[in-house]
């Protein structure tokens, strides 16, 4: 298997189907500078959620060239464990948040994510290299 870059948050690729007039450039160059993305099954069902069908999404990942990878056992630990501490801070929602299954996934695998959306990620994952605006 091919070595993985990083991976791709959603507000990444929303931005470039969306045609974002303020983020779908440097989205699209920030995907275009990282080769071998993927997607996880947190990002996948983000997507869905904007498709009538997983064609669509299929048929968008492979557009984007998108790779795809399952959730490691180690990074779902790694995930509880960030919902955990942001509940000790007083977070107040329930079940853990998407962004800590991502984070938790590039901590894992010791790779990037692209995204705009740092705030979570640097709080939670600080060990994870962003590619950010």
């Amino acid at each position: 298997m091919t070595e993985v870059s990083a991976l791709v948050d959603s507000n990444i690729i929303i931005d470039i189907i969306g045609k974002d007039a303020t983020w779908a450039h440097w989205s699209a160059t920030a995907l275009d500078s990282c080769k071998n993305a993927c997607i996880n099954p947190i990002v996948y069902a983000e997507l869905c959620y904007f498709s009538s069908n997983s064609n669509q999404v299929e048929d968008l990942i492979t557009r984007l060239e998108l790779g795809y990878l399952e959730l490691p056992k180690e990074s779902l630990f790694l995930a509880a464990q960030a919902f955990r501490l942001y509940r000790q801070r007083g977070g107040t929602k329930s079940a853990p948040l998407p962004d800590f299954f991502i984070g938790a996934h590039a901590a894992a695998l010791g790779i990037s994510i692209i995204t705009r959306d740092v705030t979570r990620y640097q709080t939670y994952f600080p060990n994870v290299p962003l590619i950010s605006p």
